[in-house]
C-alpha cells in the first residue's frame, strides 16, 4: 500500500508507518524514505490511520491506540473479519471506522478493495478511502454483512487461483513439458485469459464455451472437472473461508 501510495502522487513526507519489528522498519524507511514512528506516535499525529495487523493482535493494539488518538481521526481497519464495531467500542466516542478487505494484487497495483462504512463514517470518509485505495487497484462499496463473503471471495481470492496455477504446471510436467516452459505457458494464459474476462465484458460461460468445440480437447477435459467435483469443492472451499472469516469476528468480544 505504501508503494501505491507513492506511485498515485503522495510525498513520503505526507506519509508514515509503524512496524514491530526494528529490521523492517530501517528496511521500509530505506526502500520508500518515509519515517517510521511508534503506535502513539502515529495516533497522534495522523489524520488517517490504516490498521493492518493479524486478528489475533488487534486487542493490545486498540488498547494502546485508545489513548493516544486525537479526534477526527479516520480508522481504515485492513483486518480479516473485524467488524467496525469492535473499533467503534474500543475507542474514543464518536470515532469513524471504515473497513476494507483488499487483497495482494495491491503491490502490483491491481487490488480488489472492498469498503464499508462504520457508524460514524460520513460519505466524505469513504470517498477519501476510494481515492486512497484507487491508487492501488478497483474500490467497491458494499454493506459491511457483505464483507465476509468478499474477504472469501475476493480477499483469498488470489490463492484460489495460485493454486490452480501450480496444479496446472505440475500437469504440464507430467505431460513432459520442462517446469519453466509450463510457467510461462499457463501464467500467460491466465493473464490472458484475466484480460479478457475483464475488457470484453462477456460471461466466463461464453468466453469458455467459445474455447468448447464439439468432441475437442477443452470438453474432454471440462468432463473430467466436474467428474471429480472441481465446480462443488470451490463451492464449499469459499464457504469454509467465509464461515472463518465470521469466526475471525467472533472471536472478539465487543463491549456495548
Amino acid at each position: 500500500m505504501l508503494a501505491g501510495l507513492l506511485a498515485g502522487g503522495h510525498a513520503p513526507s505526507e506519509l508514515l508507518f509503524t512496524e514491530r519489528y526494528p529490521k523492517r522498519c530501517a528496511e521500509l524507511t530505506d526502500r520508500y524514505g518515509i519515517e517510521s514512528t511508534d503506535v502513539p506516535g502515529a495516533a497522534g499525529r495522523a489524520e488517517v490511520l490504516v490498521v493492518a495487523v493479524k486478528p489475533q493482535d488487534i486487542e493490545p493494539l486498540l488498547t494502546e491506540l485508545a489513548p493516544a488518538i486525537r479526534p477526527g481521526t479516520l480508522i481504515v481497519s485492513l483486518c480479516a473479519g473485524l467488524p467496525t464495531a469492535l473499533y467503534e467500542a474500543r475507542l474514543p466516542e464518536g470515532t469513524a471506522v471504515v473497513r476494507v478487505m483488499p487483497n495482494t494484487p495491491m503491490v502490483v497495483g491491481e487490488a480488489m478493495s472492498a469498503v464499508s462504512g462504520g457508524t460514524h463514517a460520513t460519505e466524505a470518509h469513504l470517498k477519501l478511502v476510494e481515492q486512497l485505495l484507487g491508487s492501488v487497484g478497483k474500490v467497491i462499496t458494499l454493506p459491511e454483512h457483505q464483507q465476509d463473503a468478499v474477504t472469501a471471495l475476493s480477499g483469498s481470492g488470489p490463492a484460489y487461483f495460485f493454486y490452480l496455477v501450480e496444479a496446472m504446471i505440475d500437469a504440464g510436467i507430467l505431460l513432459g513439458i520442462p517446469r519453466a516452459v509450463a510457467a510461462d505457458l499457463i501464467i500467460q494464459s491466465a493473464v490472458g485469459a484475466a484480460t479478457m474476462l475483464r475488457d470484453s465484458g462477456e460471461h466466463p460461460v461464453t468466453l469458455r464455451e467459445a474455447v468448447t468445440s464439439p468432441a475437442g480437447t477443452t470438453i474432454m477435459a471440462i468432463r473430467e472437472l466436474e467428474k471429480h467435483g472441481v465446480r462443488a469443492a470451490l463451492l464449499a472451499a469459499i464457504e469454509a473461508a467465509r464461515d472463518r472469516s465470521k469466526e475471525l469476528g467472533a472471536d472478539h468480544k465487543i463491549k456495548e
